[in-house]
């Protein structure tokens, strides 16, 4: 999932708003920033139960219209207490950088740009390995802007999950985005989309 900024959540956010790795958002230096309450949810059994339902989930609640309040309440049931978001980027040198986020930063920079531009995040296809109660997914996503109806970004996130003996926990998403140099791999493009 790629969150803005962190992917969108997972990757796009920091290009979008010109986040320059380490140095702060565009709109953290405009002093913009406005704390995000997150609504205490439930866990959904359908959203932890498996891999492939906490994936989904996550592309879920980060998706909408213009105007249209994201569901963080349900996306924070996805993720450890202590997540880390960390997006891959290059600085103003071209030097490859990652910048990580906890989960309040995460929403407090990314939330006012979701919503205002309709930001929608798609999974374009996965790949699962799992050993007993850890695993990882490598997501390829494409995200678009119902403002202008635009795909804004492509590329990979990487979950890291844990499984406490009754649910799937996402620990770690880590992302980067598609380029010319980098393209998302063709194993990873579902059928529809190569």
């Amino acid at each position: 999932m790629m969150r803005l900024g962190l992917g969108l959540r997972a990757g796009a956010f920091c290009g979008l708003l010109a986040c320059g790795i380490g140095g702060g958002s565009a709109m953290e230096k405009q002093g913009e920033v406005r704390h995000v309450t997150v609504p205490k949810a439930e866990a959904r059994p359908e959203d932890v139960s498996t891999i492939e339902g906490i994936v989904k989930a996550s592309y879920e609640t980060i998706s909408g219209g213009v105007g249209v309040p994201r569901q963080w309440g349900r996306d924070r049931t996805l993720f450890a207490p202590s997540v880390r978001y960390i997006s891959i980027g290059k600085d103003k040198s071209g030097a490859v950088k990652a910048r990580t986020s906890d989960y309040q930063e995460y929403l407090d920079e990314s939330d006012d740009f979701l919503v205002k531009q309709g930001f929608t995040e798609a999974e374009l296809g996965r790949k699962i390995e799992q050993f007993g109660n850890v695993a990882t997914v490598l997501s390829s996503y494409e995200g678009r802007v119902a403002s202008t109806g635009k795909v804004v970004t492509r590329g990979v996130n990487i979950f890291s999950l844990y499984y406490d003996g009754k649910r799937w926990w996402i620990q770690t998403m880590l992302w980067d985005e598609e380029s010319p140099k980098n393209p998302i791999p063709t194993e990873l493009l579902g059928e529809r989309k190569r």
